[in-house]
């Protein structure tokens, strides 16, 4: 929900860090690998209950994830391979949060913590299933058009995901609270992508059949 105001903002910030590090010749996908073994850090040191050290990991992670990216642009690298690996490794590190927090402490965060995760499959599978059909439809993309694959919005998003994981962090104690309300979010967010998503592909669905022509108009 967040994630259309924040991106224009963290953007130019962006630029003259991608600078420096392009004079490396530090590739965008080596940042984005490197980013994710940092962020996969965060499992083990939530296991243990080093609720600082996570949260250091958690923020260099998406400091790099952010980097890629724009490094990808400056250098005029972005491809679909990129966009492949950075979403995928994207997902892989959410899904390691809730169950550093369910090691952790099973028997306060495991119930809550696998519902999150359950969750966090829906909002992913609507979100990247609606790529796949947005890309043989050549839907555009005004929100984010620099960006490897089409987002279909929701309420929950990276920002929010981000700012979830380090309330997590700064108060633990209440994780069951915290991931019990989020995947409330995440749930309204499956069913706003699933109804949206379903509804769109089919309009254009049914314009592709009473226009067969528009495409190459």
């Amino acid at each position: 929900m967040l994630d259309k105001y924040i991106t224009p903002i963290i953007k130019p910030i962006l630029i003259p860090v991608v600078a420096l590090i392009h004079k490396g010749n530090i590739t965008a996908n080596q940042l984005t690998v490197i980013g994710f073994l940092i962020g996969l850090l965060a499992l083990p040191l939530l296991a243990f209950q080093l609720w600082y050290g996570a949260l250091t990991a958690i923020i260099l992670n998406r400091l790099l994830d952010g980097l890629d990216g724009a490094l990808a642009r400056y250098a005029k690298q972005s491809s679909s391979a990129g966009g492949f690996l950075d979403i995928t490794l994207d997902f892989l590190f959410y899904a390691t949060i809730p169950l550093g927090f369910i090691i952790a402490n099973p028997e306060q965060n495991a119930i809550v913590g696998s519902i999150l995760l359950a969750t966090f499959i829906g909002t992913g599978s609507s979100f990247l299933a609606f790529a796949i059909a947005a890309e043989k439809f050549k839907l555009d993309k005004p929100q984010f058009k620099y960006k490897s694959f089409y987002y279909l919005n929701g309420l929950t998003e990276g920002t929010e995901t981000i700012a979830l994981f380090i309330a997590f962090c700064l108060w633990p104690q209440h994780f069951p609270l915290l991931a019990s309300i989020f995947a409330f979010a995440c749930i309204i967010t499956i069913f706003t992508r699933i109804h949206s998503g379903f509804h769109t592909l089919k309009q254009y669905e049914v314009d592709e059949v009473t226009h067969p022509k528009a495409e190459n108009d």
